[in-house]
């Protein structure tokens, strides 16, 4: 029996979609996520050892994406780790009307309801993770009929894709990750909105359109705080922005930044340590 190896890996803050993003791009053979951890399992194929996935770690530490994180090693017997994981994703009801499905779960669609289906392969945005959930949640409310919106950080496509179910005309989403690109289009495809959803290999610096009624970002307090004047430059007055990513520690100079720009707080809402923000632009 070939044996592999399992990676049993923690970060603070815990973010599983950003590491299960960043570690999908190795060589590996699955990843299971756990509570408070995540486990990428590794087969003697592979040239993939603990040093590649510190390296991986330190890469979004340096990019202020997580502050620290832990490693345990342990040999098991091999099996078909992603097929293991795929069968441990299921059909995650969001709200009321706003349903996600893997392509490979089946789902009896009822009435009224928005069901979207999100294969997330390496990106990021399965709609598990609270802040996800938080920001599709908060589409229900502020997406009109005809908006333009602009998804920055879009990796899966998701929140760009509910905003086009939603009644949004056409959506931006942009991610400097060409493996999101990729998979946002498969995304896009699959729900069949490529033709309303322009898909984009970048960062917000390089999006012109300035009337932007609705942005939102996904992403987290460093970042966001970084882009704020690129977000208030391509909001139109009166526009609504809506910012996730962020745990509770975060709110203050998330507030403190972007009313400083002139945005306005028009709702906060909450979901364990998580929390998202929907601002005006006055």
């Amino acid at each position: 029996m070939s044996k592999s190896t399992k990676y049993i890996i923690t970060s603070s803050p815990f973010i599983p979609d950003i590491l299960s993003g960043i570690l999908w791009q190795l060589d590996i053979n699955g990843v299971n996520e756990d509570e408070q951890s995540i486990s990428v399992f590794v087969t003697d194929a592979s040239d993939v050892d603990e040093n590649i996935i510190r390296g991986q770690l330190d890469r979004i530490i340096s990019q202020n994406l997580i502050q620290s994180y832990s490693i345990e090693k342990e040999e098991i017997e091999d099996k078909n780790w992603n097929e293991i994981w795929e069968m441990s994703r299921e059909v995650i009801r969001v709200s009321d009307r706003i349903i996600i499905r893997p392509s490979f779960k089946t789902y009896d669609q009822k009435e009224n309801e928005i069901v979207l289906t999100i294969d997330p392969k390496m990106s990021l945005g399965t709609g598990e993770h609270e802040s996800t959930k938080l920001v599709l949640q908060l589409l229900e409310g502020y997406v009109q009929k005809g908006d333009n919106i602009l998804d920055v950080g879009s990796g899966t496509g998701v929140l760009a894709i509910a905003a086009i179910k939603l009644g949004a005309d056409s959506a931006v989403a942009v991610d400097n990750d060409q493996l999101c690109y990729e998979n946002c289009f498969e995304n896009c495809s699959i729900n069949d909105v490529v033709g309303k959803v322009e898909i984009t290999e970048g960062v917000i610096d390089g999006i012109i359109k300035t009337d932007f009624d609705l942005i939102v970002a996904n992403i987290q307090k460093n970042i966001l705080l970084d882009i704020s004047d690129q977000i208030k430059q391509r909001v139109k007055v009166g526009g609504r922005v809506i910012l996730s990513g962020l745990m509770l520690n975060n709110e203050k100079e998330i507030k403190l930044r972007y009313q400083s720009l002139g945005f306005k707080q028009i709702e906060i809402k909450y979901l364990n340590e998580w929390l998202a923000i929907v601002f005006k632009k006055e």
